[in-house]
């Protein structure tokens, strides 16, 4: 048998582990069921499944393709698995090659007649450089064109930058040995940028290529995988740096949390969020616009903030807001660790580039941050990549990302563009951003995270953070130093009297009128603060914070506010006829009920923040009396229940393929059986009697027959199997391959032959 037979008779002669391994490799040739090894063998030969297939070979999978080509296109027979090691002697070690061999045959791009190694033909094309182009050395090194480029005059850049954009090779009569020399391509030749092919074909060397597309270069010559600059560094500095990143992170998802719950964002037309409302939420937050571009991807891919109409309704005349959810609270309340799990989680399941943002697409116009354009299908298994290229190194071993591109380059080279320009580097930049990547390294929670442990890695995260303290240092300058992570309690307590100046591993807070005025307003008292300050300060209070809040708690208060709309009382006549004087009597429309109270008809909230801006210190008080705290309460959006999520098959389970390949055989022997008598069913009465005849005559003398079936999905299959019993509108048969009894309902049989 020669050709697509005997690949057919190839893929037959494999074993069922070794189908199973092939169609786990290659899914697509699975959907539908193949009725047979010669429809499985034809799928496997289309140029788009073997393309598909050849994605993850690395380089010297590919440098055996190439070889086995070359070899053929001369006219000669194939080569042997001898002759294939003898010829890339030098290039790679046999127990690789064997190894290349190995995947390729699992793959089903190569397979074997004899002792002769054949391609599958549309192999050759997966090749991800031209044809003969790793038989050979590059003439120039890595160092030696990026040094070149630079210098080449317009023209002769221009010609590369074209071949590196359309395609390697080109046709030019100024290819001819005896060309002008001042022209641009003799030029190139000669500076060995441009490879002379003929007389008029010359070829972009891939080297030059891949650093004109901004690739990583990897030479397909040399076989062996790239050297890594390794730096060790203890997993204790690792995680320590890890863990610092990660309370950066928390403190700066809170920060955008707030503001955005404070004034939700505008959503753009088409989805995203705006660079100019991005730009404010950065400013709010405290933090730099590619910082919280990523925050904001982050939180709305950990579903804590949406897209939709907050209650309350914000200002504004746009049709969905940004702002959190109401998982925001329970997320707010959790330990740290256990807040940053399902952050990492994720990114690392985000199936969109954070990085890309405000980067311009093909109209030339900024990718918004939460914008469509952002999604990309294979950016959860390219970023799960470059995270385990890190992970494989030893623990506490950084590796530079241009290494780590060149690495995958290498054992991916149809998919090195993927890993060109920034790509890595940004990856890896986020990475850190997020706690997992420590000093270049991967930190333990980020092993156990990409091991599928969440409990573990909120574990080690937990052992990394540093123990949270309970006390703070009270400078003259009225500013409080925390000398680590406060416990929770008290960091509610210090952020509501005091704002943060500067963060890090101590974080520095002020101290000032507006910010002790804010606890007088959530309900401290001027006795409560003093005792914070004198439990909590391992330093002694100074004389200028106790006199402060002495007179702040003095003037505040003395003006009470509710609603009428609104009122403002005063136990001093003279204060609040100060009051009803000045020019914000009339903004408020404030009208005196009594020497004590006034009545407004502006919103209770308003009715404040012009007190306040008029210099009146009010506070907010309740039916009976008391203070109560006004602050504004963050916005919420309800999270829609039908949320669609972007759909990702999963592959069959190794179980499911064992049953499939059983199918397959099945479906093979009886493609190949040998049929006697039959009958084929056209519907009538007739024919269907006949084949029930048949069917029972089989069962009675114990014989197979062959029979033709429609499933319930209409697909035509046909069978071997042995009947048992006809009855009842089913037929109970044995397959002789499994051992197993099976039932056919009949009106669904439409062939039955008996086997000779």
């Amino acid at each position: 048998m020669t050709g697509s037979n005997s690949y057919t008779a190839w893929l037959g002669g494999r074993s069922d582990a070794q189908l199973v391994a092939l169609l786990e490799r290659r899914p697509d040739l699975a959907v539908p069921l193949p009725s047979s090894m010669s429809v499985l063998a034809t799928r496997a030969e289309q140029r788009a499944s073997v393309l598909r297939a050849a994605d993850d070979l690395d380089t010297v999978a590919f440098g055996i393709v190439e070889a086995l080509a070359m070899h053929t296109a001369g006219g000669h027979e194939p080569m042997t698995r001898t002759e294939l090691k003898r010829s890339l002697r030098g290039r790679a070690k046999a127990a690789t090659v064997d190894a290349a061999l190995a995947e390729l045959s699992d793959r089903a791009l190569i397979w074997s007649a004899g002792d002769r190694l054949r391609l599958v033909p549309a192999t050759a094309e997966a090749l991800p450089w031209p044809l003969g182009n790793g038989t050979r050395a590059e003439a120039l090194t890595e160092a030696e064109i990026a040094d070149a480029l630079p210098t080449l005059p317009a023209a002769e850049r221009a010609l590369l930058d074209k071949l590196a954009e359309t395609g390697p090779r080109g046709r030019t009569r100024d290819a001819a040995p005896d060309a002008p020399a001042d022209r641009p391509v003799p030029r190139l030749l000669a500076r060995q940028l441009l490879r002379r092919i003929d007389d008029e074909t010359v070829e972009l060397p891939a080297s030059v290529a891949a650093l004109l597309r901004s690739e990583p270069v990897v030479d397909p010559y040399h076989l062996a995988p790239p050297e890594l600059a390794a730096t060790v560094h203890p997993m204790a500095e690792v995680n320590a740096v890890g863990a610092g990143e990660v309370g950066e992170l928390l403190r700066h998802c809170t920060a955008i949390l707030e503001v955005l719950g404070q004034a939700p964002a505008p959503a753009l037309r088409a989805g995203g969020l705006g660079v100019r409302e991005l730009r404010r939420v950065a400013k709010a937050a405290g933090v730099d616009e590619t910082r919280a571009g990523l925050l904001v991807e982050l939180l709305a891919a950990a579903k804590l903030i949406e897209k939709g109409f907050p209650d309350p309704a914000p200002e504004g005349d746009a049709e969905d807001f940004w702002a959190p959810t109401p998982a925001t609270d329970s997320w707010l309340e959790a330990p740290p660790a256990r807040r940053w799990v399902p952050l990492a989680l994720a990114w690392l399941e985000m199936d969109r580039y954070p990085w890309m943002i405000g980067a311009r697409d093909t109209a030339d116009k900024p990718l918004a941050a939460l914008a469509h354009e952002l999604r990309l299908p294979y950016a959860v298994r390219d970023r799960r990549t470059i995270l385990d290229a890190v992970a494989e190194q030893p623990s506490g071993t950084a590796v530079p990302a241009a290494d780590i591109a060149r690495l995958l380059a290498w054992r991916l080279p149809r998919r090195r563009r993927l890993y060109r320009g920034g790509a890595v580097d940004n990856t890896l930049r986020e990475a850190a951003t997020l706690g997992l990547v420590g000093r270049g390294a991967l930190t333990a929670a980020a092993r156990a995270l990409l091991e599928g442990s969440a409990t573990r890695a909120e574990a080690e995260l937990e052992t990394a953070l540093p123990d949270p303290v309970d006390h703070v240092l009270v400078q003259a300058d009225l500013t409080v130093v925390a000398p680590g992570p406060l416990t929770a309690e008290l960091n509610r307590r210090i952020e509501l009297v005091a704002d943060v100046e500067s963060a890090g591993a101590a974080t520095v807070y002020r101290l000032s009128e507006a910010s002790l005025r804010r606890a007088l307003d959530a309900g401290f008292t001027a006795a409560e603060l003093h005792s914070l300050f004198d439990r909590h300060s391992r330093t002694p209070v100074p004389q200028t914070l106790t006199y402060l809040i002495d007179d702040v708690a003095r003037r505040h208060g003395q003006l009470r506010a509710g609603m009428a709309q609104s009122f403002v009382r005063s136990e001093d006549p003279a204060l609040l006829a100060q009051v009803l004087a000045s020019p914000v009597a009339e903004v408020l429309a404030l009208r005196g009920i009594a020497p004590t109270v006034a009545i407004s008809q502006a919103p209770l909230g308003e009715l404040f923040e012009e007190l306040r801006t008029a210099g009146f210190s009010p506070a907010g008080e309740d039916a009976s009396g008391a203070i109560v705290d006004l602050r504004r309460r963050g916005a919420r959006i309800n999270v829609r229940p039908l949320a669609r999520h972007p759909y990702r098959p999963s592959p069959p389970s190794t179980e499911q393929l064992e049953i499939l390949v059983t199918e397959l055989r099945a479906g093979d022997r009886a493609a190949t059986a040998a049929p006697g008598q039959s009958v084929r069913s056209d519907g009538s009465r007739t024919s269907t009697a006949a084949a029930l005849a048949l069917l029972q005559l089989a069962a009675r003398v114990r014989r197979q027959v062959h029979i033709g079936y429609v499933d319930a999905k209409g697909t035509a299959i046909q069978r071997v199997v042995e009947p048992v019993r006809v009855g009842n509108g089913q037929l109970e048969a044995l397959d002789p391959v499994t051992g197993t009894l099976r039932q056919f309902t009949l009106h669904r049989i439409s062939s039955v032959a008996l086997l000779e």
